[in-house]
Protein backbone atom coordinates (compact mmCIF):
# COMPACT_ATOMS: atom_id res chain seq x y z
CA UNK A 1 0.00 0.00 0.00
CA UNK A 2 1.13 3.68 -0.33
CA UNK A 3 3.29 3.97 -3.77
CA UNK A 4 3.57 6.90 -5.21
CA UNK A 5 1.49 7.89 -7.78
CA UNK A 6 3.72 11.04 -8.58
CA UNK A 7 5.07 11.91 -12.20
CA UNK A 8 4.35 10.14 -15.78
CA UNK A 9 5.90 6.48 -14.75
CA UNK A 10 3.33 3.47 -15.12
CA UNK A 11 3.40 2.66 -11.25
CA UNK A 12 0.08 1.01 -9.55
CA UNK A 13 -2.75 4.10 -10.33
CA UNK A 14 -1.44 4.16 -13.45
CA UNK A 15 -1.69 1.28 -15.35
CA UNK A 16 -1.44 -1.52 -13.04
CA UNK A 17 0.17 -4.21 -14.51
CA UNK A 18 2.39 -2.25 -17.15
CA UNK A 19 5.37 -3.89 -15.70
CA UNK A 20 6.47 -6.43 -14.40
CA UNK A 21 6.82 -7.47 -10.85
CA UNK A 22 10.25 -7.33 -10.20
CA UNK A 23 10.47 -3.62 -11.33
CA UNK A 24 7.57 -3.06 -9.32
CA UNK A 25 8.66 -4.04 -6.24
CA UNK A 26 11.51 -1.87 -7.04
CA UNK A 27 9.75 0.71 -7.02
CA UNK A 28 7.86 -0.29 -3.90
CA UNK A 29 11.27 -0.43 -1.91
CA UNK A 30 12.03 2.73 -3.47
CA UNK A 31 9.00 4.45 -2.60
CA UNK A 32 9.23 3.36 0.91
CA UNK A 33 12.61 4.64 1.64
CA UNK A 34 11.18 8.39 0.18
CA UNK A 35 9.18 7.77 3.21
CA UNK A 36 11.22 8.27 5.79
CA UNK A 37 12.92 10.96 4.97
CA UNK A 38 10.45 14.13 4.24
CA UNK A 39 11.18 17.22 2.52
CA UNK A 40 10.62 20.34 3.86
CA UNK A 41 6.69 21.51 3.51
CA UNK A 42 6.18 18.14 2.56
CA UNK A 43 5.12 14.97 5.17
CA UNK A 44 5.96 11.67 4.69
CA UNK A 45 3.50 9.69 2.41
CA UNK A 46 0.30 8.18 4.80
CA UNK A 47 1.21 4.41 6.22
CA UNK A 48 -1.54 2.17 6.17
CA UNK A 49 -4.87 3.52 5.86
CA UNK A 50 -5.62 7.57 5.60
CA UNK A 51 -7.76 9.21 7.67
CA UNK A 52 -9.38 11.43 6.06
CA UNK A 53 -10.50 8.62 3.79
CA UNK A 54 -12.08 6.76 6.71
CA UNK A 55 -13.60 9.80 8.25
CA UNK A 56 -15.39 11.23 5.09
CA UNK A 57 -16.70 7.90 4.35
CA UNK A 58 -18.27 8.13 7.84
CA UNK A 59 -19.78 11.28 7.13
CA UNK A 60 -20.83 9.49 4.54
CA UNK A 61 -22.39 6.58 6.20
CA UNK A 62 -23.67 8.96 9.09
CA UNK A 63 -26.21 10.54 7.14
CA UNK A 64 -27.95 7.00 6.77
CA UNK A 65 -27.88 5.66 10.05
CA UNK A 66 -29.34 8.37 11.94
CA UNK A 67 -28.27 11.72 10.79
CA UNK A 68 -30.63 12.71 8.25
CA UNK A 69 -33.79 12.00 11.08
CA UNK A 70 -31.59 14.43 13.62
CA UNK A 71 -31.52 17.12 11.18
CA UNK A 72 -34.62 16.86 9.75
CA UNK A 73 -35.92 16.88 13.45
CA UNK A 74 -35.04 20.20 13.79
CA UNK A 75 -37.57 21.85 11.91
CA UNK A 76 -40.72 20.12 14.22
CA UNK A 77 -38.80 21.89 17.13
CA UNK A 78 -38.09 25.25 15.61
CA UNK A 79 -39.97 25.91 12.69
CA UNK A 80 -37.98 28.68 10.64
CA UNK A 81 -36.83 29.50 7.55
CA UNK A 82 -33.40 27.78 8.32
CA UNK A 83 -34.52 24.33 9.75
CA UNK A 84 -37.18 24.28 6.68
CA UNK A 85 -34.31 24.57 4.44
CA UNK A 86 -32.28 21.87 6.07
CA UNK A 87 -35.75 19.46 5.99
CA UNK A 88 -35.56 20.10 1.82
CA UNK A 89 -32.37 19.44 1.62
CA UNK A 90 -32.42 15.95 3.28
CA UNK A 91 -35.02 14.74 0.76
CA UNK A 92 -34.71 13.64 -3.06
CA UNK A 93 -35.58 15.97 -5.81
CA UNK A 94 -38.29 14.60 -7.77
CA UNK A 95 -36.64 14.16 -10.74
CA UNK A 96 -34.28 17.41 -11.97
CA UNK A 97 -31.63 18.78 -9.77
CA UNK A 98 -29.90 18.61 -6.67
CA UNK A 99 -30.07 18.66 -3.12
CA UNK A 100 -27.57 17.54 -0.30
CA UNK A 101 -29.79 14.05 0.01
CA UNK A 102 -28.63 13.16 -3.17
CA UNK A 103 -24.85 13.13 -2.61
CA UNK A 104 -24.70 10.22 -0.55
CA UNK A 105 -24.78 8.14 -2.99
CA UNK A 106 -22.35 9.32 -5.46
CA UNK A 107 -19.96 10.12 -2.71
CA UNK A 108 -19.86 6.38 -1.66
CA UNK A 109 -19.06 5.73 -4.99
CA UNK A 110 -16.47 8.90 -5.16
CA UNK A 111 -14.72 7.01 -1.90
CA UNK A 112 -14.47 3.78 -3.23
CA UNK A 113 -12.23 5.38 -5.96
CA UNK A 114 -10.66 7.32 -3.83
CA UNK A 115 -9.62 4.03 -1.85
CA UNK A 116 -8.83 1.99 -5.33
CA UNK A 117 -4.87 2.66 -5.83
CA UNK A 118 -4.29 2.08 -2.23
CA UNK A 119 -5.54 -1.45 -2.42
CA UNK A 120 -4.67 -1.82 -5.61
CA UNK A 121 -1.18 -1.15 -5.27
CA UNK A 122 -0.33 -2.99 -1.93
CA UNK A 123 -1.81 -6.14 -3.79
CA UNK A 124 0.83 -5.41 -6.61
CA UNK A 125 3.76 -4.72 -4.70
CA UNK A 126 3.10 -7.60 -2.31
CA UNK A 127 3.54 -9.82 -6.11
CA UNK A 128 0.04 -10.88 -6.60
CA UNK A 129 -0.15 -11.80 -10.58
CA UNK A 130 -2.61 -10.35 -12.96
CA UNK A 131 -5.18 -12.94 -12.87
CA UNK A 132 -4.95 -12.96 -9.06
CA UNK A 133 -5.99 -9.46 -8.93
CA UNK A 134 -8.67 -10.01 -11.64
CA UNK A 135 -9.84 -13.04 -9.11
CA UNK A 136 -10.04 -10.61 -6.29
CA UNK A 137 -12.10 -8.33 -8.07
CA UNK A 138 -14.35 -10.35 -9.44
CA UNK A 139 -14.79 -11.53 -5.97
CA UNK A 140 -15.48 -8.71 -4.69
CA UNK A 141 -17.97 -7.32 -7.58
CA UNK A 142 -19.96 -10.47 -6.71
CA UNK A 143 -19.97 -10.28 -3.13
CA UNK A 144 -21.38 -6.44 -3.65
CA UNK A 145 -24.12 -7.72 -5.91
CA UNK A 146 -25.52 -9.99 -3.84
CA UNK A 147 -25.16 -7.99 -0.81
CA UNK A 148 -27.30 -5.46 -2.52
CA UNK A 149 -30.08 -8.09 -3.34
CA UNK A 150 -29.83 -8.91 0.08
CA UNK A 151 -30.47 -4.83 1.12
CA UNK A 152 -32.70 -3.80 -1.13
CA UNK A 153 -33.41 -6.32 -4.04
CA UNK A 154 -35.54 -9.01 -1.42
CA UNK A 155 -33.24 -12.06 -1.92
CA UNK A 156 -34.17 -13.14 1.12
CA UNK A 157 -37.75 -13.42 0.72
CA UNK A 158 -36.96 -16.51 -1.37
CA UNK A 159 -39.94 -15.39 -3.30
CA UNK A 160 -39.29 -14.46 -7.40
CA UNK A 161 -41.99 -12.66 -7.58
CA UNK A 162 -40.59 -10.14 -5.34
CA UNK A 163 -36.65 -10.17 -6.76
CA UNK A 164 -35.12 -7.05 -7.98
CA UNK A 165 -31.85 -8.27 -9.37
CA UNK A 166 -30.49 -4.89 -9.85
CA UNK A 167 -31.49 -1.95 -7.30
CA UNK A 168 -29.13 -0.78 -4.84
CA UNK A 169 -26.42 1.24 -4.27
CA UNK A 170 -23.94 -1.86 -3.25
CA UNK A 171 -24.76 -3.09 -6.86
CA UNK A 172 -23.90 0.33 -8.42
CA UNK A 173 -20.79 0.24 -6.04
CA UNK A 174 -20.28 -3.18 -7.74
CA UNK A 175 -20.47 -2.16 -11.34
CA UNK A 176 -18.62 1.25 -11.13
CA UNK A 177 -16.02 -0.83 -9.20
CA UNK A 178 -15.59 -3.52 -12.01
CA UNK A 179 -14.95 -1.29 -15.04
CA UNK A 180 -12.95 1.18 -13.01
CA UNK A 181 -10.61 -1.70 -11.98
CA UNK A 182 -10.41 -2.82 -16.07
CA UNK A 183 -9.94 0.49 -16.58
CA UNK A 184 -6.75 1.15 -14.36
CA UNK A 185 -5.90 -2.22 -15.02
CA UNK A 186 -5.14 -1.34 -18.83
CA UNK A 187 -4.17 2.19 -19.20
CA UNK A 188 -2.08 4.88 -17.71
CA UNK A 189 -3.29 7.82 -16.20
CA UNK A 190 -3.93 10.35 -19.33
CA UNK A 191 -5.75 6.98 -20.53
CA UNK A 192 -8.00 6.87 -18.11
CA UNK A 193 -8.78 10.33 -17.92
CA UNK A 194 -9.93 9.76 -21.54
CA UNK A 195 -11.55 7.02 -20.50
CA UNK A 196 -13.69 8.59 -18.49
CA UNK A 197 -14.48 11.37 -20.37
CA UNK A 198 -15.42 9.24 -23.40
CA UNK A 199 -17.76 7.02 -21.06
CA UNK A 200 -19.64 10.19 -20.09
CA UNK A 201 -19.71 11.88 -23.56
CA UNK A 202 -20.98 8.00 -24.78
CA UNK A 203 -23.93 8.34 -22.13
CA UNK A 204 -24.81 11.81 -23.33
CA UNK A 205 -25.48 10.71 -27.40
CA UNK A 206 -26.79 7.28 -26.22
CA UNK A 207 -29.62 8.98 -23.77
CA UNK A 208 -30.13 11.69 -26.50
CA UNK A 209 -29.55 10.68 -29.86
CA UNK A 210 -31.07 7.05 -29.55
CA UNK A 211 -34.40 6.51 -29.87
CA UNK A 212 -36.82 4.65 -27.22
CA UNK A 213 -39.83 2.56 -29.20
CA UNK A 214 -43.00 4.82 -28.87
CA UNK A 215 -40.74 7.81 -27.54
CA UNK A 216 -38.29 8.82 -30.10
CA UNK A 217 -34.63 10.56 -29.42
CA UNK A 218 -33.83 13.07 -26.72
CA UNK A 219 -36.50 11.95 -24.10
CA UNK A 220 -35.04 12.27 -20.75
CA UNK A 221 -38.78 11.91 -19.05
CA UNK A 222 -39.02 9.72 -15.87
CA UNK A 223 -41.43 6.86 -17.94
CA UNK A 224 -39.85 7.33 -21.25
CA UNK A 225 -35.80 7.24 -21.48
CA UNK A 226 -33.00 4.90 -23.29
CA UNK A 227 -31.97 3.64 -19.29
CA UNK A 228 -35.33 2.64 -18.27
CA UNK A 229 -36.52 1.11 -21.31
CA UNK A 230 -33.21 -1.10 -21.19
CA UNK A 231 -33.74 -1.84 -17.91
CA UNK A 232 -37.14 -2.99 -18.33
CA UNK A 233 -36.16 -4.94 -21.16
CA UNK A 234 -33.55 -6.60 -19.53
CA UNK A 235 -34.51 -6.98 -16.39
CA UNK A 236 -38.53 -7.63 -17.33
CA UNK A 237 -39.95 -8.70 -14.26
CA UNK A 238 -37.05 -8.01 -12.07
CA UNK A 239 -37.13 -4.52 -12.62
CA UNK A 240 -37.46 -2.55 -9.53
CA UNK A 241 -40.54 -0.25 -10.59
CA UNK A 242 -38.59 3.13 -9.56
CA UNK A 243 -37.77 5.91 -11.58
CA UNK A 244 -33.79 4.83 -11.47
CA UNK A 245 -31.98 3.78 -14.13
CA UNK A 246 -29.06 0.69 -13.31
CA UNK A 247 -27.68 -1.05 -16.66
CA UNK A 248 -26.78 1.48 -18.78
CA UNK A 249 -26.18 4.14 -15.89
CA UNK A 250 -23.40 1.43 -14.77
CA UNK A 251 -21.49 3.28 -17.22
CA UNK A 252 -21.62 6.47 -15.47
CA UNK A 253 -20.97 4.71 -12.05
CA UNK A 254 -17.74 3.58 -13.70
CA UNK A 255 -16.98 7.72 -13.95
CA UNK A 256 -17.77 8.50 -10.53
CA UNK A 257 -15.64 5.69 -9.45
CA UNK A 258 -13.32 6.73 -11.50
CA UNK A 259 -13.40 10.50 -10.45
CA UNK A 260 -12.89 9.31 -7.21
CA UNK A 261 -9.30 7.34 -8.27
CA UNK A 262 -7.99 10.40 -9.65
CA UNK A 263 -8.39 11.72 -6.34
CA UNK A 264 -6.72 9.22 -4.66
CA UNK A 265 -3.59 9.18 -7.21
CA UNK A 266 -3.39 12.48 -6.11
CA UNK A 267 -3.51 11.97 -2.24
CA UNK A 268 -0.73 9.15 -3.47
CA UNK A 269 1.90 11.42 -5.18
CA UNK A 270 4.74 13.20 -3.75
CA UNK A 271 3.61 16.67 -4.39
CA UNK A 272 3.25 18.74 -1.25
CA UNK A 273 0.38 18.74 0.80
CA UNK A 274 -0.80 22.19 0.11
CA UNK A 275 -0.48 21.38 -3.86
CA UNK A 276 -2.69 18.36 -3.34
CA UNK A 277 -5.16 20.73 -1.17
CA UNK A 278 -5.44 23.33 -3.92
CA UNK A 279 -5.95 20.66 -6.87
CA UNK A 280 -8.59 18.74 -4.95
CA UNK A 281 -10.34 22.55 -4.38
CA UNK A 282 -9.82 23.13 -8.27
CA UNK A 283 -11.14 20.11 -9.28
CA UNK A 284 -14.25 20.29 -7.04
CA UNK A 285 -14.92 23.74 -8.25
CA UNK A 286 -14.37 22.49 -11.82
CA UNK A 287 -16.55 19.57 -11.70
CA UNK A 288 -19.33 21.49 -9.90
CA UNK A 289 -18.69 24.24 -12.67
CA UNK A 290 -18.59 21.80 -15.64
CA UNK A 291 -21.61 19.97 -14.30
CA UNK A 292 -23.95 23.01 -14.05
CA UNK A 293 -22.86 24.12 -17.36
CA UNK A 294 -23.39 21.09 -19.16
CA UNK A 295 -27.07 20.44 -17.00
CA UNK A 296 -28.62 23.71 -17.57
CA UNK A 297 -26.85 25.41 -21.13
CA UNK A 298 -26.06 21.82 -23.07
CA UNK A 299 -29.52 20.16 -22.56
CA UNK A 300 -28.49 17.34 -20.35
CA UNK A 301 -29.85 18.16 -17.38
CA UNK A 302 -28.13 17.08 -13.60
CA UNK A 303 -30.96 13.89 -12.66
CA UNK A 304 -29.82 11.19 -9.98
CA UNK A 305 -32.47 8.54 -11.29
CA UNK A 306 -30.37 8.43 -14.50
CA UNK A 307 -27.04 9.06 -13.40
CA UNK A 308 -26.26 11.98 -16.18
CA UNK A 309 -22.76 12.99 -17.23
CA UNK A 310 -24.02 16.48 -15.79
CA UNK A 311 -25.04 14.66 -12.77
CA UNK A 312 -21.76 12.68 -12.52
CA UNK A 313 -19.58 15.97 -13.08
CA UNK A 314 -21.75 18.44 -10.36
CA UNK A 315 -21.94 15.45 -7.90
CA UNK A 316 -18.51 14.58 -7.67
CA UNK A 317 -16.95 18.53 -7.57
CA UNK A 318 -18.78 18.87 -4.26
CA UNK A 319 -17.24 15.11 -3.18
CA UNK A 320 -14.09 16.62 -4.50
CA UNK A 321 -14.73 19.86 -2.15
CA UNK A 322 -15.35 18.00 0.85
CA UNK A 323 -12.40 15.60 0.25
CA UNK A 324 -10.16 18.46 0.16
CA UNK A 325 -11.71 19.81 2.98
CA UNK A 326 -11.26 16.53 5.39
CA UNK A 327 -7.55 15.89 3.88
CA UNK A 328 -6.25 19.35 4.78
CA UNK A 329 -8.04 19.71 8.66
CA UNK A 330 -7.22 15.84 9.61
CA UNK A 331 -3.86 14.75 7.37
CA UNK A 332 -2.31 17.95 6.94
CA UNK A 333 -3.37 20.33 10.07
CA UNK A 334 -3.44 17.17 12.21
CA UNK A 335 -7.01 17.77 13.68
CA UNK A 336 -8.11 14.57 14.00
CA UNK A 337 -9.51 14.18 17.34
CA UNK A 338 -12.91 15.74 16.16
CA UNK A 339 -13.23 12.84 12.99
CA UNK A 340 -12.90 10.33 15.27
CA UNK A 341 -16.74 9.56 15.80
CA UNK A 342 -16.50 9.46 11.60
CA UNK A 343 -13.86 7.09 11.85
CA UNK A 344 -15.29 4.37 13.73
CA UNK A 345 -18.31 4.64 11.55
CA UNK A 346 -16.19 4.77 7.88
CA UNK A 347 -14.25 1.84 8.95
CA UNK A 348 -16.86 -0.63 9.09
CA UNK A 349 -19.36 0.89 6.53
CA UNK A 350 -20.11 -2.03 4.52
CA UNK A 351 -21.26 -3.77 8.03
CA UNK A 352 -24.04 -1.19 9.16
CA UNK A 353 -25.15 -0.46 5.95
CA UNK A 354 -26.03 -3.63 5.64
CA UNK A 355 -27.21 -4.13 9.12
CA UNK A 356 -29.31 -0.64 9.23
CA UNK A 357 -30.77 -2.80 5.96
CA UNK A 358 -31.82 -5.73 7.78
CA UNK A 359 -32.90 -4.07 11.12
CA UNK A 360 -34.65 -0.75 12.16
CA UNK A 361 -31.77 0.40 15.24
CA UNK A 362 -34.66 3.27 16.71
CA UNK A 363 -36.20 -0.20 18.14
CA UNK A 364 -33.36 -0.38 20.76
CA UNK A 365 -32.70 3.84 21.38
CA UNK A 366 -37.02 3.61 22.01
CA UNK A 367 -36.15 1.53 24.50
CA UNK A 368 -34.38 3.91 26.82
CA UNK A 369 -36.31 6.81 25.41
CA UNK A 370 -39.70 5.83 25.10
CA UNK A 371 -40.26 7.24 28.96
CA UNK A 372 -38.95 10.48 28.12
CA UNK A 373 -41.91 11.75 25.16
CA UNK A 374 -44.39 12.88 28.17
CA UNK A 375 -42.05 15.04 29.07
CA UNK A 376 -40.01 16.33 25.40
CA UNK A 377 -42.56 17.86 23.13
CA UNK A 378 -41.63 18.89 19.87
CA UNK A 379 -38.03 17.17 20.85
CA UNK A 380 -39.21 13.41 20.60
CA UNK A 381 -38.39 13.02 16.96
CA UNK A 382 -34.93 13.97 17.68
CA UNK A 383 -34.59 12.10 20.76
CA UNK A 384 -35.90 9.17 19.04
CA UNK A 385 -33.36 9.79 15.66
CA UNK A 386 -30.33 10.20 18.03
CA UNK A 387 -30.96 7.38 20.73
CA UNK A 388 -31.14 5.11 17.67
CA UNK A 389 -27.56 6.30 16.17
CA UNK A 390 -26.09 6.38 19.29
CA UNK A 391 -27.21 2.36 19.75
CA UNK A 392 -25.21 2.31 16.50
CA UNK A 393 -22.55 4.27 17.16
CA UNK A 394 -21.46 2.54 20.54
CA UNK A 395 -21.73 -0.73 18.64
CA UNK A 396 -19.28 -0.06 16.26
CA UNK A 397 -17.04 1.93 18.61
CA UNK A 398 -17.09 -1.35 20.57
CA UNK A 399 -15.93 -3.15 16.90
CA UNK A 400 -13.30 -0.58 16.71
CA UNK A 401 -11.86 -0.90 20.10
CA UNK A 402 -11.93 -5.05 18.95
CA UNK A 403 -10.51 -3.99 15.93
CA UNK A 404 -12.98 -6.20 14.48
CA UNK A 405 -13.64 -4.38 10.75
CA UNK A 406 -15.15 -6.45 8.21
CA UNK A 407 -13.88 -5.88 4.76
CA UNK A 408 -15.26 -7.19 1.63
Amino acid sequence: MGISLAGSNPVPGIGYCSRNKTESKRIYAENQRERKIPDEGQQALPQGRVTSIDALRGFDMFWIIGGERIFASLHAIFNNPTTAWIKRQLSHVEWEGFRFEDLIMPLFLFIVGVAMPFSLAGRLARGDSRRRIYLHIIKRTLILFVLGMVAQGNLLEYDLSKLHIYSNTLQAIAAGYLIASIIILNSRRLGQIVTTAVLLLLFWGLMMLVPVPGQGADKLAADGNLAIYLDKLILGRFQDGTKYTWILSSMTFACTVMLGVMAGQLLHSQKRNIIKFLCLLALGIGGIVLGFVWGKYLGFPIIKHLWTSSFVLFSAGICYLLLAFFYLVIDVWGFKKWAFFFVVIGTNAIAVYMARSQFDFRTLGDIFVDGLDKYCGNWNGFIHAAAGLAIVWLILFWMHRKKSFIKI
